[in-house]
């Protein structure tokens, strides 16, 4: 099953954006500094309870998923400054991620996000709602961070 985010307008330049993701170890700073305002307050809770068990490196990251567990992700590519592509490591569900960025001015790109899940047949109408739901987040979330320039 293959599922893409709408495109995001990002503040920041494309190289910017780029050079942030495409080292995780930066984003391990940046979880703390998610603008307050962008999401309802039971999102942002939400959403910052799912950070504290966040954890990065430069090349992989890993997160504890209730009722599913730990999750962790590994870049395996990485195209400057165009796109970085991750795949699961340790999760329930192989998958296939990666994060597209085009630049649109000198100071402004966009980004979209798709994910390719190996999702049985018989799950795909369980699964297929809340992983478009959770990709979405993700992308808005992507698109408010203070990217370096």
């Amino acid at each position: 099953m293959k599922l893409e985010s709408s495109v995001r307008q990002v503040p920041h330049s494309q190289q910017a954006v780029y050079n942030t993701l495409s080292d995780l170890s930066h984003l391990q700073a940046l979880k703390d500094r998610i603008p307050e305002g962008s999401m309802s307050d039971k999102e942002m809770d939400d959403v910052k309870a799912k950070l504290q068990d966040l954890t990065f490196d430069r090349n992989s990251m890993s997160v504890s998923i209730s009722p599913i567990g730990n999750v962790s992700m590994r870049i395996v590519e990485r195209e400057e400054p165009k796109m970085i592509k991750f795949e699961s490591e340790k999760s329930p569900l192989k998958f296939k991620f990666w994060i597209q960025m085009l630049p649109v001015e000198a100071a402004t790109s966009k980004i979209r996000l798709t994910i390719d899940a190996d999702v049985p047949f018989f799950a795909k109408g369980m699964v297929e709602k809340p992983l478009r739901e959770a990709l979405e987040k993700i992308a808005t979330m992507l698109a408010m961070v203070p990217y370096a320039e």
